[in-house]
């Protein structure tokens, strides 16, 4: 099992991640977000991440100029696009930067599993979140969790990693409907909106493995 901790702030969330086994960590770069990170925060952060475990860069909606800025400046190995962009936007962005690309894709019901499908084809791999309530200001890390049955058994073309709404206490049970053999949490291993609870982390990543 690969676990994405996303949302990391500080130094001490990040060494709680990766002494637990992290296999991703998630910088967020978008404002509105209580997880937003300037630049010379994600900088030092990402220097201190060990080599081995991939440092994505959540952004939503990028502009060349944002992400020449922000890779120019933060060693990324992985670009996670979450917000509206098109399938030739994703396509773009892996030509230009030449990074990996997650894709995040937000469901709530058997209608949005045809665009998973598509967004497979042209990302390396894919973000299978939680759609987020109409209006929200953040698309994703809103705590919110979807109908894990609704992909049950389902297989796509490229990698896959399951989000939204995923804890300690229920991220076993996720796994087992689902058959993910990578999950995503935020907000699930926070004691309080933006800030991550080391304990809760280390729970999560054991229960994600089985070892409950």
């Amino acid at each position: 099992m690969r676990v994405k901790i996303c949302g990391i702030t500080t130094s001490n969330s990040l060494k709680a991640a990766t002494d637990a086994g992290a296999a991703y960590v998630g910088f967020v770069f978008f404002e509105k977000s209580p997880r937003h990170l300037d630049a010379a925060t994600a900088i030092a952060l990402a220097h201190d991440v060990p080599v081995g475990v991939c440092k994505t860069a959540l952004v939503v909606n990028p502009t060349d100029e944002e992400l020449d800025t922000l890779l120019g400046a933060v060693p990324i190995d992985m670009i996670q696009l979450h917000g509206d962009e098109t399938f030739e936007r994703v396509a773009q962005i892996k030509q230009t930067y030449g990074l990996p690309v997650m894709k995040a894709v937000g469901v709530s019901d058997e209608s949005d599993l045809e665009q998973l499908s598509d967004y497979a084809r042209v990302a390396d791999q894919i973000l299978v979140d939680a759609k987020p309530p109409k209006g929200a200001d953040l698309p994703g890390g809103n705590g919110l969790s979807f109908d894990w049955r609704l992909i049950a058994g389902r297989r796509w073309a490229t990698p896959w990693m399951l989000a939204g709404g995923l804890t300690p206490n229920n991220v076993g049970e996720a796994v087992r409907l689902t058959g993910a053999q990578q999950v995503d949490v935020s907000s699930g291993v926070e004691a309080s909106v933006g800030v991550k609870d080391n304990q809760l982390i280390a729970d999560f990543i054991r229960a994600a493995n089985g070892d409950v």
